[in-house]
């Protein structure tokens, strides 16, 4: 049965007619937008216990603590502040009149374009919430990119969206495809960008977080998702800016594990062609949503989303940090991760897919702005491939970039690539690594 898409105001008012939903609204940075559609839709004090912005940030450590790290917009803050009022809640509201109540404290802690549209916006949003009077409480929370270019727009995407995390919560929380779906809801296609989504408690009973974030990909919310090597979900500019970092592609229907002694010999050329300090130096494992690296087409729907979330799991499992996109080409993968501002990247590849690229038969008209474009993305920053070999069973030979085949309109461009260091093999490997890529 398809699911009615109510709009902002019905939203509200379902929820403020419902005697049982009863809670705190928290907001910093981008005024009380979310608290205020409750209001406007009638009905507000069938549902609101307290609104409050501590907008200073004297005030807001005096209530919440002092953040360590001096960032305002950030999970840590969020989840004090949801602790902080749902702790309230129930300490304050006991008697008999709250016997019936199921309580919820949401909060955000946003940045919106600035005046000089200078920054980043982006945000933390977050519900504590029951399901039932005096039940334990579950979270859910996750992270926003706004993209319109108005700050006003920005606020009132924030508002629609709080209502969407506070309706999801108590009426979608079973059905965890549709909590992500509605959350989308009345919302203009290109205004938000949700990249993040964690939730735990007793309602989330069997959630996996990790299939969570990849339905955020599924359903064109976000373009990738990290995770840290104990597969909890995180922000890549928290793990990635500014540094060093290599990533190895695989496959996410690859049956064995990926060729780690290849991966070795990558990371050690890239810490010596790039000067990397040890402690800077970032590695990442990325599982491609799509099973062909030369591919080109979005994510179906039909994919085996659980397959995916099982070999991101495996891969946070052996230490490694993980991403999971579905960036079939090399370039999209490094316009995503120069939005992280690091310092270096390299990636590492089967040389099979350089040949791919390299081969103006695989592509229709206008090849050549096509590879133009594709090495303008790919190289613009501190961007470097390094290629590893692989053996054509149909010739024994070994397939590096000295013998590649490439078609002789992308062959001065290649070259170049080449000469120039964008583009280098990875050395030193023995036959076996070889015969396992």
């Amino acid at each position: 049965m398809e699911r009615e898409i109510l709009d902002t105001k019905r939203k509200a008012l379902k929820i403020n007619l419902n005697p049982k939903i009863y809670g705190t609204f928290a907001e910093i940075g981008a005024g009380q937008e979310v608290a205020r559609n409750f209001f406007t839709a009638g009905a507000a004090s069938g549902t609101v216990a307290k609104t409050m912005s501590a907008y200073d940030m004297t005030f807001s450590d005096a209530i919440y603590g002092v953040e360590e790290s001096g960032r305002y917009v950030s999970d840590s803050r969020l989840l004090k502040m949801l602790s902080h009022e749902f702790g309230l809640l129930t300490e304050r509201l006991h008697s008999e009149k709250y016997d019936n109540r199921t309580f919820f404290a949401f909060a955000n802690t946003v940045t919106t374009l600035n005046y000089n549209k200078s920054n980043d916006p982006h945000g933390w949003i977050g519900l504590c919430f029951q399901t039932e009077p005096d039940g334990e409480p579950n979270e859910i929370f996750f992270h926003v990119r706004l993209l319109d270019t108005d700050a006003a727009l920005q606020q009132n995407v924030l508002g629609i969206i709080g209502v969407n995390l506070v309706y999801a919560a108590f009426y979608y929380h079973q059905d965890h495809k549709a909590m992500i779906e509605s959350l989308a809801d009345n919302l203009t296609v290109g205004s938000v960008e949700i990249d993040l989504i964690s939730v735990n408690g007793p309602a989330f009973k069997g959630a996996d977080n990790i299939l969570l974030n990849l339905y955020l990909i599924v359903k064109d919310f976000s373009d990738a998702a990290i995770f840290d090597s104990t597969g909890r979900p995180r922000l890549p500019k928290d793990l990635l800016y500014k540094k060093d970092i290599m990533i190895l592609r695989t496959k996410y229907a690859q049956k064995s594990n990926p060729n780690f002694s290849m991966l070795n010999k990558a990371v050690d050329q890239f810490v010596r062609t790039e000067n990397v300090q040890e402690e800077n130096l970032s590695v990442l494992i990325e599982v491609l949503m799509s099973n062909l690296l030369s591919a080109n087409e979005a994510v179906s729907d039909e994919i085996d989303l659980t397959a995916v979330a099982r070999r991101a799991e495996e891969m946070c499992k052996t230490g490694n940090k993980v991403i999971v996109s579905n960036f079939a080409r090399h370039n999209k993968l490094a316009k995503y991760l120069d939005r992280c501002r690091p310092k270096s990247v390299g990636i590492s590849t089967n040389i099979n897919n350089l040949k791919f690229v390299f081969n103006s038969t695989n592509f229709g008209e206008n090849y050549s702005s096509q590879l133009l474009s594709y090495v303008s993305d790919m190289f613009n920053k501190n961007v470097k491939l390094f290629a590893y070999p692989f053996l054509d069973k149909k010739t024994n030979e070994v397939i590096t970039s000295a013998n590649m085949p490439v078609t002789p309109d992308a062959k001065p461009l290649f070259d170049f690539l080449i000469v120039n260091g964008y583009i280098t093999d990875i050395k030193d490997y023995s036959e076996d690594d070889v015969k396992t890529v």
